[in-house]
């Protein structure tokens, strides 16, 4: 453990407490701070693994505000830093608040100095877990750049493309709509002999067919009515490299004759010519659809799926990839708060834990999108239920609790456009007094219209 993983820093007011807590972590480089200022001063020129904060902090010393704003600010400038939490006796509502705000852990008062021990040495060792493992993933292969699982079924996957990236094997990559094929298929590119050339990919299924067969072989000038020049096709354009025919089970039936020919002889003749040009080019094909079940139905040929099918990957669906989710939202948070200027840097405990509930049938390209939305629409440092949108798709939460204020807020929301923001009027729609009222607007964290009455 490095100098810097061994600093904890201790936010605490109390001066015989700071003492006494000196002394319990005498085998940690220790530094204090007694108020939000000097403990984030500290926290730049330290850059301490683990922050062990009580929430009693001046100017609030009898209060938690001052606490909560010193781990935001924390968690703000180093989103790694694990903060345990100090407690009052009894006071779970504002520890479990804290875990929600991204505190590692918590300990309450008075103080077991025995458990707070085990905790915080806990801290330190999850917080050198994470960094060596982010420290992997800079310096690993090529291949899981922009892969993130560590499921069984991926590690299948990994262990498969690691095996034949070096063949020059045709590659079919299956999997449903998300999945992440030309992710890959870039993969199967960057650890082949090839990697030098270019990868080309082509969507079968987003091109016309009367355009797709000339934009895979290219054609002679006036082949036909707006051929105004001699262009290459992305076979072509791929040679030495690879081509990746996304959507392959799209490919009209009549142009996969061709391709079958070009597959076995590996020339090409463009559109409207007459010259054979041999190309070196390897091929990968990838399609969310039943290519067995299209044979059957006489919209595949068989002989072209014995081609295309030399090795088959199959990429599992995001709900059948236990532990991965959680990683890529986090990995997806980070892209987008970089991406868009946005200082967030979690998730809080209920968003976490739709996003786990989901069935994503979108897959990684919808928790994608629904991150980076989320992004941009959170009002705090913490992506919160609300803002990550998921509708039904977040109904196999079972927090009943969550589930009664979710049903109040909306209701709340719903009597105050109806009402048009007056008061009196939502307190008769929902069957409430108006000072049952205002408080259920402070606790849900709604605004009181600008002209109530």
């Amino acid at each position: 453990m490095s100098q810097k993983q061994r600093c904890l820093l201790i936010v605490e007011d109390d001066v015989g407490l700071q003492r006494q807590l000196r002394w319990s972590f005498e085998d940690y480089d220790v530094v204090m701070a007694g108020d939000r200022p000097t403990a984030l001063a500290l926290l730049r020129r330290h850059e301490p693994a683990v922050v062990l904060q009580d929430l009693g902090l001046p100017p609030d010393a009898t209060g938690t505000t001052e606490g909560f704003a010193t781990i935001a600010e924390i968690l703000q400038d180093a989103p790694h830093t694990k903060i345990v939490v100090v407690t009052g006796n009894g006071d779970r509502d504002n520890a479990v608040k804290s875990i929600g705000c991204g505190a590692y852990d918590f300990c309450s008062k008075p103080l077991e100095l025995e458990v707070l021990r085990l905790i915080v040495d806990r801290a330190f060792r999850v917080h050198e877990l994470e960094a060596e493992n982010r420290k992997l993933r800079s310096q690993s292969s090529t291949v899981l750049e922009g892969i993130i699982g560590s499921s069984e079924a991926m590690l299948d996957a990994y262990r498969l493309i690691e095996k034949v990236s070096p063949s020059s094997a045709t590659v079919l990559l299956l999997g449903e709509t998300g999945t992440g094929k030309e992710v890959f298929a870039r993969a199967v590119h960057r650890l082949s002999t090839r990697r030098d050339g270019p990868f080309v990919a082509i969507n079968c299924a987003a091109i016309p067919e009367t355009l797709l067969e000339a934009e895979l072989f290219g054609h002679e000038k006036g082949a036909y009515t707006g051929a105004h020049k001699q262009t290459r096709g992305k076979i072509e354009l791929a040679v030495n490299g690879t081509l990746l025919l996304d959507e392959i089970g799209d490919m009209p039936f009549a142009l996969q004759a061709k391709l079958l020919r070009f597959l076995e002889e590996r020339v090409v003749e463009r559109i409207g010519g007459r010259e054979l040009i041999p190309v070196d080019v390897r091929i990968i094909c990838a399609t969310h659809q039943d290519l067995p079940a299209l044979i059957s139905a006489g919209r595949f040929r068989e002989d072209l799926f014995y081609r295309v099918s030399e090795v088959t990957i199959r990429l599992p669906p995001l709900r059948e990839r236990a532990g991965d989710i959680a990683p890529l939202a986090r990995h997806f948070l980070e892209q987008a708060a970089s991406r868009h200027g946005r200082a967030v840097h979690g998730f809080t405990a209920k968003a976490l834990k739709a996003i786990e509930a989901s069935p994503w049938r979108g897959n990684v390209r919808e928790l994608e999108n629904a991150v980076n939305s989320a992004v941009i629409m959170a009002d705090g440092k913490q992506i919160d239920l609300e803002e990550l949108r998921l509708g039904a798709a977040g109904g196999d939460i079972l927090d009943l609790r969550q589930v009664r204020n979710d049903a109040e807020k909306r209701a709340i929301q719903r009597a105050l456009t109806q009402a048009g923001g007056n008061l009196s009027h939502v307190a008769g729609l929902l069957g409430i007094s108006r000072p049952t009222l205002y408080d259920l607007l402070d606790k849900h964290g709604l605004k009181k219209p600008a002209d109530a009455d």
